[in-house]
């Protein structure tokens, strides 16, 4: 597909319903549905609020909007330099196989050189080989020696209280 069907941009505070939309539907594919507490409310407060903990960038296809990219950084202690964290990416089924998808990498990748970025990451659901063969396609590289581990909710209150 030719590469002007593709527009890339920043997400704008208007964007917020069709970014809730886009997550419940990357959460629906995910079979995570169930788990989505966001609401635009929040989506508002936190993305487009005075210190923003991430940056988004949608793409349409066809003056459609086709997937998103939410990405921020974090810092390897081992490369010495920040790194560059792709929380999601997600395209819509009639979308796929466009380019969108490596349109929205190509965007996260050439943000993260502009910014020296030592190293680019993300997860992957282990079930997911469509994925999965799109990034090693494009030279990324599973890391199956690391696990990840999460803490959520009263987890997170227990370990951060002081008296437990």
């Amino acid at each position: 597909m030719p590469a002007a069907e593709i527009q890339i941009r920043p997400a704008v505070v208007a964007d917020v319903p069709l970014l809730l939309a886009f997550i419940r539907e990357l959460a629906e594919y995910e079979h995570l549905l169930h788990t989505v507490t966001a609401t635009e409310q929040s989506l508002r407060d936190t993305l487009f609020g005075p210190m923003p903990p991430a940056e988004i960038r949608i793409a349409s296809f066809r003056d459609e909007p086709a997937g998103f990219a939410l990405f921020f950084h974090n810092y390897s202690t081992f490369v010495g330099k920040p790194g560059m964290y792709l929380e999601d990416l997600f395209v819509r089924p009639p979308f796929r196989g466009n380019g969108v998808g490596k349109a929205l990498l190509r965007e996260v990748a050439s943000i993260a050189r502009s910014r020296r970025c030592g190293r680019m990451e993300w997860s992957v659901l282990d079930w997911n080989d469509p994925a999965i063969g799109f990034y090693k396609k494009l030279g990324a590289a599973p890391l199956n020696d690391w696990t990840t581990f999460r803490l959520v909710g009263d987890a997170i209150d227990r370990l951060a209280d002081p008296d437990a």
